[in-house]
C-alpha cells in the first residue's frame, strides 16, 4: 500500500472514530438530567396591592421557569391557591379584573372587626374547583396566626378555603376565622413572607415578594385601617431579617399610592409584577441551574411571489 494509501485509510478510521464519539457525547447531553433546581415562591400580604403576585407569577410562566413550591400569607394565599390548582397566571388575571372589595367582605358589627371574610368561601368555591391541599396540582403552604397565642401556623393539610380565610383576616378589618376550636388571624403577623415553610418543604431555592404596607409619608392616614397597616409595615421592617435569612431572591416592588382596595388599578399592579420579575430571570436562571432558552435559528420562510391576477 502506498504512503498516500495509508493515509487515506487513517483519515477514515479516524473520521469514523471522530462520528462515533460525537454521536456518543450528543445522546450524553441530550439524555443526562437537567440538574435544575426546586424552587419556592413566597408570596406576602398586601389586600390589592397583592395582585403584584400574578405579575410576578406571569412573568415566571413565560420565561418557562417552573415552580415547584408555593406559600402564601393574606393575599398570596389566595393567589397561590389559584395558581396550584392548575390555573395559568393569565387565567387569575382575567379573575383579578374584576374584583373588587365587597367580594371578600360582609359588613358586620363586631368588637374583633367591622367585617366578616365569609364572603371568601363562596368567591374560593366558585374559583379554585378543588377542596383540600390534596387535590392541588402544586404543593402549597397557607400561614396565618393563633389569636391567642400568636403563634405562627402553617396549613399544608385538610380543607383548603378556611385556611385561606383565616390567613386574610386582617386585624381590626376581619373578624378572626375559627378552625377546629382555634381562632386565627392574619399570617402576616406569623409571616410577612413565607419563605421558611418552603425551605421546610424542600425548597432548594426560593423568592420572596413583599410588599410593602407604608403608606404616603406626605399625608395622613385616612382612616384606622391605614394606621393599622403602618402599624404592621413597622413589625414588618423589625422582623424582615427572619424571612429574608430563607430566600435567594427578594422582589420589593413599590407600591406606595396604591392603597389596600385599589383593585380598579389592576393592570398597573401586574405589570409592575412582571417588571420586577423579569429583572431578575437571569439571575434565577443561574440558581436554578437553567440554561438560557434556545435561540430559534430556523430560515425565516420565503415571502410568497405575489398574485398576478387582477382583484375581482
Amino acid at each position: 500500500m502506498t504512503t498516500v494509501g495509508r493515509l487515506v485509510r487513517s483519515v477514515r478510521a479516524f473520521s469514523r472514530e471522530w462520528s462515533r464519539v460525537s454521536v456518543k457525547a450528543h445522546q450524553e447531553v441530550e439524555f443526562a438530567p437537567s440538574g435544575r433546581l426546586k424552587l419556592g415562591v413566597a408570596l406576602g400580604g398586601g389586600f390589592a396591592r397583592g395582585l403584584v403576585h400574578i405579575g410576578v407569577l406571569k412573568a415566571l410562566e413565560e420565561a418557562q421557569i417552573p415552580i415547584d413550591f408555593v406559600a402564601g400569607t393574606s393575599v398570596g394565599a389566595i393567589i397561590g391557591a389559584c395558581y396550584c390548582t392548575g390555573l395559568s397566571a393569565a387565567e387569575i388575571e382575567e379573575i383579578a379584573r374584576a374584583l373588587r372589595f365587597k367580594h371578600f367582605a360582609r359588613w358586620t358589627v363586631s368588637r374583633y372587626g367591622f367585617y366578616s371574610n365569609d364572603r371568601m368561601a363562596r368567591f374560593c368555591a366558585r374559583v379554585l374547583k378543588v377542596n383540600t391541599f390534596a387535590e392541588l396540582k402544586i404543593p402549597l403552604a397557607i400561614t396565618a396566626t393563633d389569636f391567642h397565642n400568636g403563634e405562627a401556623v402553617v396549613f399544608r393539610r385538610g380543607s383548603l378555603v378556611p385556611a385561606i380565610r383565616a390567613s386574610c383576616a386582617y386585624p381590626g378589618m376581619f373578624l378572626p376565622v375559627e378552625i377546629d376550636g382555634r381562632a386565627y388571624i392574619d399570617g402576616m403577623l406569623a409571616y410577612a413572607v413565607p419563605t421558611t415553610p418552603l425551605r421546610q418543604m424542600g425548597a432548594e431555592r426560593v423568592i420572596g415578594v413583599h410588599l410593602s404596607a407604608h403608606w404616603d409619608q406626605n399625608r395622613t392616614p385616612r382612616h384606622l385601617f391605614e394606621i393599622i397597616g403602618q402599624c404592621f409595615s413597622i413589625a414588618q421592617a423589625k422582623m424582615s431579617e427572619q424571612w429574608k435569612k430563607d430566600a435567594d431572591l427578594v422582589l420589593e416592588p413599590d407600591v406606595r399610592g396604591y392603597s389596600y382596595d385599589c383593585f380598579d388599578r389592576c393592570d398597573e399592579l401586574i405589570a409592575m409584577g412582571e417588571n420586577s420579575a423579569r429583572a431578575i430571570l437571569p439571575q434565577l436562571r443561574v440558581l436554578l441551574n437553567i440554561p438560557e432558552p434556545a435561540v430559534n435559528l430556523a430560515p425565516a420562510p420565503l415571502p410568497q411571489p405575489h398574485s398576478l391576477r387582477s382583484p375581482v
